[in-house]
């Protein structure tokens, strides 16, 4: 039985130089570029000012490498060293970074073949800023049109209880980094895959699903999983590294 938690008090950043082949090997095998039609294999990258956003500029920088043709749209910059570098090393591969969100959501739909939501993480509490709620409300009218592929956990989910209300997004397919998160009980989409086998399982008391051969990820069916109580600290009063 998978045990989902509610976060790993700042995993998530000493494990940050593994997150490239975790979130974009699903991408890689489920949306292979070859086969989207649009513009050269087009993907939009949204990214938060979190660590969620940072894990969307290291996946933005290694979908290119893959043959992908990823835009970012980066609206609150981080101005930390790390991500401005992270952002430097997008822009020396020529990747553009749009000033503006598209006004509709069909011109979404029309340009780009995938999403990749990287915009709010483990950490959000919410309210979205009004900024960030257009943005959410826009890809939540593409989702049947254009797949939608979260990283670790959806944006505008709680990272317990899940959806919050009508806000959260649907995606088609969530990634979760080291183990899945409590409200991944709640997804529904197509795919949820899991990377993370290099975590020291039994120092944190977790209890991870084997992974095939030497595959950094693993599909997990989201209607086996069983959210359980965890030894570790509720998300209301864990430390972290970020603020999502």
């Amino acid at each position: 039985m998978i045990v989902l938690i509610s976060t790993l008090c700042g995993l998530a950043t000493t494990y940050n130089a593994c997150i490239d082949i975790h979130v974009v090997r699903p991408v890689l095998q489920y949306y292979p570029p070859e086969t989207l039609p649009k513009d050269h294999a087009a993907v939009l990258v949204c990214c938060g000012p979190g660590n969620n956003g940072g894990d969307g500029l290291v996946c933005a920088r290694h979908l290119k490498l893959f043959g992908y043709k990823p835009s970012v749209f980066y609206p609150k910059i981080n101005n930390r060293p790390l991500f401005q570098n992270l952002r430097l090393q997008c822009e020396q591969m020529d990747m553009p970074f749009l000033s503006f969100f598209p006004s509709e959501a069909h011109l979404i739909a029309d340009s780009y073949n995938v999403v990749v939501d990287a915009i709010f993480g483990h950490n959000y509490v919410g309210p979205a800023t009004s900024e960030f709620s257009i943005i959410i409300d826009k890809l939540k009218q593409i989702h049947t049109d254009v797949p939608i592929c979260s990283i670790d956990i959806p944006s505008g989910w709680d990272v317990d209880e899940g959806p919050r209300e009508e806000l959260g997004l649907q995606p088609d397919m969530l990634i979760s980094l080291t183990a899945p998160k409590r409200c991944a009980s709640t997804f529904r989409g197509k795919h949820h895959v899991l990377g993370g086998r290099f975590v020291l399982e039994e120092k944190f008391h977790l209890n991870l699903p084997p992974y095939p051969h030497t595959d950094p990820i693993v599909e997990l069916k989201t209607q086996t999983l069983h959210a359980q109580h965890s030894p570790l600290p509720p998300s209301s009063s864990s430390s972290s590294t970020a603020a999502e």
